[in-house]
């Protein structure tokens, strides 16, 4: 009998992270550093639209491309933060979770066999995705002594005559870097010399600190080759909602938009209705927030320094990064081992690709006590091994 597996799904690699989850899931007394989730509760107002929205009996589907209402909250959202107009109409497509958005975004611009520059490291799901829309993923490493910011000679040394786009994700999971405006405008110069779509996961765009993020359309040249995919549940502790949204130009949207009606339908409703209310009456919400993963990331990036495990400044997300090379030990041995003995657990680097090799990935969106609990038992860890 032949296999019934498609030979995509074996090619396929199992999550890295899920690995380490699913073995702390059976052990007491587990400090998890490990969750890419904030720890925050969905602000009550935002809530309570969600249950009124039920409470109304609004349970069936929407527009497929998301309510009017939504996409003009996205679009006026957009304009005011980076000064871009997005047609609400035509232009803006609500989804569910930014994890829709990348697949259908890839498999609207990639033919068989087409090839997407992938900067690594990054999010587990970024080259499984091209892989799943049928293209072929190039990685392109970046380096801690370039504090994980892509440079256009990396980019440039990848291209082939089959390079159809650049998917980049900044600020990045799991390193917590930002891209500078010098090394933003060189990924826009190789996109823009070689003619390639840019699919820009800004997911993180408001979790930044000292810094201000730039959004990739708003560079000169980029409005009409670039896809920004976002959505909800980082900024405003909203992850089980569901609700990512894609801004694109219409040609673009045209065809993301097919995709979606085949594959979703619509995203969740009551999602929807809680949606629209963060984006007009959230902004306190995400500046608390905001200023407490500020709090927890001086904290823990101060307290793996006092360690040994060095780390670079992460200015976005809600992640550290530190080498584990005063330990002698590969990542995934650390993680198994600091699991096992001292109960904390973390994500190997090499789980976001191979340039992350020799760091471990430390979620702070966390409780202060948590993150201290972790660095008490941490230390024990490295007084053994450090």
């Amino acid at each position: 009998m032949r296999t019934l597996v498609s030979q995509t799904a074996q090619n396929l690699r199992p999550s890295g992270i899920r690995r380490y989850f699913d073995i702390a899931a059976t052990m007491d007394d587990v400090v998890t550093l490990g969750i890419g989730e904030p720890n925050f509760v969905t602000p009550q107002h935002i809530l309570e639209k969600g249950i009124e929205s039920l409470r109304r009996g609004e349970t069936g589907y929407t527009s497929n491309s998301g309510t009017i209402e939504l996409r003009r909250a996205i679009s006026g959202y957009i304009e005011r933060l980076y000064g871009l107009h997005y047609q609400p109409e035509n232009e803006v497509l609500v989804t569910v979770g930014v994890s829709e958005a990348l697949w259908i975004a890839l498999k609207a611009v990639l033919d068989p066999g087409d090839e997407v520059l992938v900067v690594q490291p990054c999010f587990v799901a970024n080259a499984a995705a091209v892989e799943m829309a049928g293209g072929l993923p190039v990685i392109v490493n970046t380096s801690v002594e370039h504090e994980f910011q892509v440079t256009g000679a990396a980019l440039e040394a990848a291209v082939t005559p089959r390079t159809k786009a650049i998917l980049i994700s900044y600020p990045n999971n799991p390193t917590g870097a930002i891209l500078t405006r010098e090394h933003i405008l060189q990924v826009a110069a190789i996109a823009q010399k070689h003619d390639l779509v840019v699919l820009s996961d800004e997911i993180y765009e408001r979790l930044v600190y000292d810094a201000d993020h730039i959004c990739f359309a708003s560079l000169p040249g980029m409005f009409e080759r670039t896809i920004v995919l976002s959505g909800m549940s980082k900024t405003f502790a909203m992850t089980g909602w569901r609700i990512g949204y894609a801004a694109a130009p219409a040609p673009l949207m045209e065809a993301m938009r097919k995709l979606h009606q085949y594959l979703i339908m619509s995203a969740p409703t009551m999602g929807q209705a809680a949606a629209l209310e963060a984006l007009e009456h959230g902004e306190d919400d995400v500046e608390h927030m905001r200023v407490q993963y500020d709090r927890r990331r001086r904290l823990i990036v101060s307290g793996f320094n006092d360690l040994g495990l060095t780390c670079f400044d992460p200015r976005g997300a809600f992640y550290a990064f530190p080498s584990i090379e005063a330990t002698g030990m590969e990542d995934e041995d650390f993680c198994e081992r600091l699991l096992h003995e001292e109960r904390v657990a973390v994500v190997p680097g090499s789980a976001f690709g191979q340039s992350g090799s020799g760091f471990v990935r430390a979620s702070y969106a966390t409780s202060d006590d948590n993150i201290e609990r972790a660095l008490e038992r941490m230390s024990r860890f490295m007084r053994r091994y450090g």
